[in-house]
C-alpha cells in the first residue's frame, strides 16, 4: 500500500462535534489517525486499518481492513458481554482500553456516551465535573 488510508471526513466531523465540546479538549494528529486529548491524556483515537496496517490495531480488531476504528478508555467491565462481540474489540495495550469499529450502523449516541466516559476518566476532576452525562 503506497499511501495510508485516512479516516473519512464525515466520521471526523462527527467525532470533532463530540470530542471538542469537552472542557480543554483538543485535537491532534497521532502517529496514525487523529486523537483527542485533555491535558496530555488521549481520550479518543480514530484511525483506519487497511491491509493489516497498523498491525497491533488489525490484531486487536480482528480485521485486516479496511475498517475504521475508535479506541477509548472505559470504566465499564470490559469482559462484559457487550464488549466481547462486534463492533467492539479489546486491545491489549491498556487494561481499561476498548475499541469499536465505526460503520454505517454506528450508534452515534452510544459513541458520545463512550467518549464522554473516556474523557471523564482522564480529565482532572474539576473538568470532568463540568460534563453532562446520562444518569448524572
Amino acid at each position: 500500500m503506497s499511501e495510508r488510508m485516512h479516516v473519512a471526513a464525515a466520521i471526523l466531523t462527527r467525532l470533532r462535534a463530540i470530542c471538542l465540546e469537552f472542557p480543554q479538549a483538543y485535537e491532534e494528529q497521532a502517529w496514525v489517525g487523529t486523537r483527542w486529548m485533555v491535558r496530555k491524556h488521549n481520550f479518543a483515537h480514530v484511525l483506519v486499518v487497511a491491509e493489516g496496517w497498523p498491525p497491533a490495531y488489525a490484531r486487536a480488531a480482528g480485521s485486516d481492513g479496511p475498517i475504521t476504528v475508535l479506541t477509548f478508555r472505559s470504566s465499564a467491565r470490559l469482559d462484559a458481554p457487550r464488549f466481547t462481540r462486534r463492533p467492539f474489540f479489546k486491545p491489549v495495550w491498556w487494561p481499561d482500553i476498548a475499541g469499536i469499529a465505526i460503520d454505517a450502523q454506528t450508534d452515534w449516541d452510544e459513541i458520545a456516551d463512550l467518549v464522554a466516559d473516556s474523557y471523564c476518566l482522564l480529565a482532572p476532576k474539576k473538568l470532568a465535573a463540568l460534563v453532562e452525562r446520562p444518569g448524572g
